[in-house]
């Protein structure tokens, strides 16, 4: 048996909102942070300018602009000096080893201009800004694409699903990576979106789903299984802490045992506030996984 990929994306959220402390980062302390999440293990570390928690009013994009510009350009640095590979090997392609988290086509083009190619992490695939397939596809970057509804003001009083949230949330990546590929977005990650207008057993019946969802949206696209990247993102998250009567501080082994179960069940990609954990996490599941 062929051992599966498996990619650890780090957490860096350079905001003051994000709902998990430990994430936060000044712009005085990223180029530590961004070498220590490289040093650790991580495969790609993903930057967060604007909190889209439950509740949240995210930033302007003026707002949300100043938080990256401030760090972007050590981006540079740090792989200038540090002599780290730019992208990293999966599925046969290469990834860039640095991913915003944005849903913004303003920032995409502004981040393009100071880095070069990255990932573009949208939690609303596409439909919080009708130009953002247009600039993925021109500048040719990855995509990862979030399943949500509403906003993050609104999301928690949508989590109605009358087929079923597996059937409605596959038949909504079926959707729009349709149209995203028609847009030419070459390589799509799909996120279930776990927390973003999901109830808690919503969330759990996901994570139990994962290798149905990417069957499906496969087959629907023509492309095998193997084919289909899922991006597995719950660190922390309150489906986790909730139950368990904890805090998010508290929420670190209920993390790594749901991301184990994520990888069992189909998920390539682990997004993670603890790096080292996730990497331990990725090793166990290779273990079990040996012929």
């Amino acid at each position: 048996m062929q051992q599966r990929e498996i990619l650890v994306m780090g957490i860096i959220n350079v905001n003051r909102e994000s709902f998990y402390e430990g994430s936060r980062c000044t712009a005085e302390d990223f180029y530590r942070r961004l070498s220590k999440a490289f040093e650790e293990g991580a495969d790609i570390v993903d930057i967060g300018a604007c909190s889209t928690r439950p509740g949240s009013t995210p930033l302007s994009p003026e707002e949300e602009w100043a938080n990256l510009a401030a760090v972007l350009g050590k981006v540079n640095d740090y792989f200038r000096r540090s002599g780290t590979p730019r992208e990293v090997s999966f599925k046969g392609r290469l990834l860039p080893r640095i991913s915003i988290d944005t849903f913004r086509s303003l920032i995409v083009k502004r981040s393009y201009e100071l880095i070069g190619p990255f990932i573009v992490n949208d939690i609303s695939f596409g439909e919080a800004d009708p130009h953002i397939f247009s600039t993925v596809a021109e500048l040719r970057l990855p995509y990862i694409a979030m399943h949500m509804r509403g906003t993050p003001q609104t999301m928690q009083q949508l989590c109605n699903y009358p087929q079923g949230v597996t059937k409605e949330v596959t038949n909504y990546f079926i959707e729009r990576c349709t149209l995203a590929e028609r847009a030419g977005i070459e390589q799509i990650i799909i996120d279930p979106g776990f927390g973003f207008a999901k109830s808690v057993e919503q969330n759990y019946q996901l994570v139990r789903d994962l290798g149905k969802i990417k069957e499906a949206v496969g087959a629907a696209l023509g492309k095998e299984e193997s084919n289909v990247a899922l991006l597995a993102a719950l660190s922390r998250k309150s489906m986790l802490w909730r139950p368990l009567g904890i805090t998010p501080n508290e929420a670190l082994p209920a993390t790594v045992a749901m991301h184990l179960q994520c990888l069992l069940n189909g998920a390539d990609m682990i997004r993670v506030h603890d790096i080292p954990e996730g990497v331990q996490c990725r090793t166990l599941f290779h273990l079990l996984n040996k012929e």
